[in-house]
């Protein structure tokens, strides 16, 4: 009798054993990759509680120090990396490239056509939730942070980092910008009069003078936006553009100008701009003032790397279009080798972002947004130096240098795994196999436990 009640008392134990939530997730992998350091710690462990990282270290330790209930996940031989950032993102917006005719007839023939269907085209709730599916592709990849720098309606990206925050739909954490501000003429050219207003106010916020600058700040504000962004040509004014920036840095938000010539770059430059999307004729003088002054330069190389080829992959086109599409490469090639030498060589802070806003044939999202190593790799970017720039780097110039982009005791738990060494092959990036994000599992294709 005591025999058979001991036996049933240790079988009621082991139940409530098998059914009690783990008490934490310990990972194991072949090794891990500082990204500020290029070291790695192999084998490693990483432990994790409640979303955050709890320890980091070698497996017995790490293992010793873990509790009892803790979730192992062994994955083997692969290579442990902090979630990968992509500083530069368009998430509710979904370009396909329309055909030569239509290009050639059109104002900023490939780009208009898109962002003019997107805009007037569909409801707001429709891109919504074409938002929500680029945003799981993306996650699904490894990018476990993104900045949404506008192209997402009056407050689509907020919604959709909400729902994601809330738990709703999957995706990377997202720090939103609203609408983008802009001088008039930028973007949609010669629209109906009779509709031009609303389709504008849809996607932009007009400056017009430095107290209308002032005001669309203020207008963004109100959807609780986490950052402005400006599109900067030669168009609008230092007054404006100062504007802009006080009462962004006033209401403690960062400010991400995009500026590609010379003249627009000063101007951000001079107006104390957080970081210079794109850059692209950026001059060594400038470069150090930037270095100088604390502004990072966001590189965007969606256009490093024969991208023009490959997005009228599944298009038509005439002999003499083709030929001009390849001398479009060419030029990005060229120009993408000379910006990167000279940025590496001035000691600038930088970071790195797709720029993805296009329907790339036959890639997701996520895997069209991984595209930019190779094409930062092309342009002679060392690996090293491109992993820095989408995470350790990019999380400093978010303001987020305390939650992610490294994986150390206190961060969130965003995690990513790939089967080779990135620091020798950065195409492995292109190749996530394993994505946590506040410790829990999203992509799980090498879990041996």
């Amino acid at each position: 009798m005591r025999n058979s009640l001991i036996a049933t008392l240790l079988l009621l134990l082991a139940a409530a054993h098998a059914g009690a939530p783990a008490a934490g997730t310990l990972i194991k992998a072949a090794r891990l990759i500082d990204p500020r350091t290029g070291n790695a710690l192999a084998p490693a462990a990483v432990l994790v509680e409640d979303g955050r990282i709890k320890q980091v270290g070698a497996p017995a330790q790490v293992q010793a120090n873990a509790p009892a209930m803790v979730q192992v996940i062994d994955l083997g031989v692969a290579t442990l990396l902090p979630g990968l950032i992509d500083a530069h993102t368009h998430l509710l917006l979904d370009v396909i490239v329309p055909q030569e005719a239509q290009v050639k007839r059109t104002f900023n023939g490939e780009f208009e056509p898109g962002l003019l269907l997107a805009v007037a085209g569909m409801s707001p709730s429709t891109r919504v939730l074409l938002g929500a599916q680029l945003a799981r592709e993306v996650l699904e990849s490894g990018f476990t942070t993104t900045r949404n720098v506008g192209h997402s309606g009056i407050d689509g990206d907020v919604a959709l980092r909400d729902a994601i925050n809330a738990g709703r739909v999957p995706g990377p954490r997202v720090l939103a910008s609203g609408r983008k501000l802009i001088a008039s003429g930028e973007y949609f050219q010669s629209l109906n009069p009779a509709v031009a207003d609303s389709i504008v106010e849809e996607e932009f916020l007009l400056i017009d003078g430095a107290e209308s600058a002032r005001r669309a700040v203020r207008s963004n504000l109100f959807y609780n936006v986490d950052l402005i962004k400006v599109a900067l040509g030669d168009d609008l004014t230092p007054a404006e553009m100062s504007a802009v920036i006080e009462e962004a840095h006033r209401q403690r938000l960062k400010v991400a100008v995009h500026a590609v010539s010379q003249p627009s770059i000063q101007m951000a430059i001079d107006g104390g701009a957080d970081s210079i999307e794109h850059g692209n004729d950026v001059t060594d003088e400038q470069l150090r003032t930037m270095r100088d002054k604390g502004i990072f330069l966001d590189l965007t190389p969606t256009f490093y790397d024969g991208f023009w080829m490959k997005v009228h992959a599944t298009t038509v086109v005439s002999a003499d279009f083709r030929a001009g599409l390849l001398a479009r490469d060419a030029r990005g090639r060229q120009q993408a080798v000379a910006l990167v030498h000279r940025v590496l060589k001035s000691g600038v802070r930088f970071a790195a972002g797709s720029d993805m806003c296009w329907s790339y044939p036959g890639r997701t999202r996520g895997e069209a947004s991984a595209t930019m190593f190779a094409a930062l790799r092309a342009a002679g970017m060392p690996p090293l130096d491109i992993l820095r720039a989408v995470t350790s780097n990019a999380a400093e110039m978010l303001g987020w240098q305390d939650r992610v982009g490294t994986v150390e005791t206190g961060k969130l738990a965003d995690l990513i795994a790939v089967t080779g060494d990135p620091l020798a092959d950065i195409s492995e990036l292109e190749r996530v196999r394993f994505v946590m994000k506040g410790g829990q599992i999203v992509r799980d294709d090498l879990i041996t436990h």
